[in-house]
């Protein structure tokens, strides 16, 4: 628009810019880890070096689009959030996981900790000769605390990105539905050549996996959102990332046995339990969204 005979950009046009910048960099740099990942098959390859390094190329062109911009950081929502925050994102999804995977052994669509199993797990940990409930107690208290650690330092490369960056922009502009929403196609879209074209699947066929790793993501992106507004904070978003990744990849997936071909279409993040009791948290998350402005500081 024209003001006092000069050409003024809108903030609406400054912030499609801005987003349009972060994504192209988010697409030259994840190419960047893509390659190795897809020429090798295999997510974990490169000793997780190269998922690592996927994971933090939307923070890193969140970074620079600051930088290019000359964005205050501080907007990226740095601020500790608070414990109690970090304390709900901790358990949100320990609470989700574990009513899917309750419900999954509890009808025989998996079995808990089958004997196999608990083998792989105690080798792993090198105590060959334990007992199975010092096996497992052993390893989800080990999970869930140290495996923590390496989780936020991997999902906060994301987290920084699409909650950070992405979603205060786009929840500004669309309202926190459409915003979430859009949010959520772009995140599922990055992780899709991991789902073509790598191991990065539950063993069923590739329009399943997607479709139900798709709804997985849309209804992570309304809890996400909801906490980034709510604690005003990028913190309590990785977090929650974390502790989800760690929960079901790390913990309930390791301790689930099959029962029958129709396990690999109910567990993980590529199977419907998980997708539905996280759906009736994101539903939850909608219905007690922030009221009035949608940017958080």
């Amino acid at each position: 628009m024209l003001k006092g005979g000069g050409l003024k950009m809108t903030s609406d046009e400054r912030s499609t810019g801005e987003v349009a910048t972060f994504l192209a960099l988010t697409v030259a740099l994840s190419t960047l880890f893509y390659a190795p990942i897809i020429a090798t098959g295999n997510v974990a390859g490169g000793n997780m070096l190269y998922v690592g390094g996927l994971m933090w190329s939307p923070g890193t062109a969140a970074i620079l689009t600051m930088l290019i911009y000359r964005r205050n950081f501080a907007t990226l929502g740095w601020n500790w959030g608070g414990w109690q925050w970090n304390l709900r994102a901790y358990l949100i999804p320990l609470g989700y996981a574990a009513a899917a995977y309750a419900a999954i052994w509890l009808t025989g669509l998996g079995s808990f900790a089958p004997s196999a199993n608990v083998a792989r797990i105690a080798e792993m940990l090198g105590w060959p000769g334990a007992s199975a409930a010092m096996v497992i107690l052993a390893y989800v208290a080990l999970a869930a605390t140290a495996g923590l650690i390496r989780g936020v330092a991997f999902a906060l490369g994301e987290e920084i990105g699409w909650r950070g960056f992405l979603a205060p922009r786009l929840i500004s502009r669309f309202g926190f539905v459409g915003g979430t929403v859009i949010v959520a196609l772009i995140w599922a879209s990055w992780h899709f050549p991991l789902l073509l074209f790598a191991d990065y699947n539950g063993g069923t066929p590739w329009w399943y996996g997607l479709s139900f790793f798709t709804l997985l993501v849309l209804g992570s992106s309304f809890v996400l959102s909801w906490i980034r507004l709510r604690s005003n904070s990028v913190w309590p978003c990785a977090m929650l990332h974390a502790s989800h990744n760690l929960f079901i990849q790390s913990v309930f997936n390791p301790l689930t046995g099959p029962t029958g071909g129709a396990t690999a279409y109910a567990i993980g993040e590529f199977g419907f339990a998980v997708a539905i009791t996280l759906g009736i948290v994101a539903v939850y998350c909608i219905s007690h969204r922030p009221e009035g402005p949608d940017r958080p500081a």
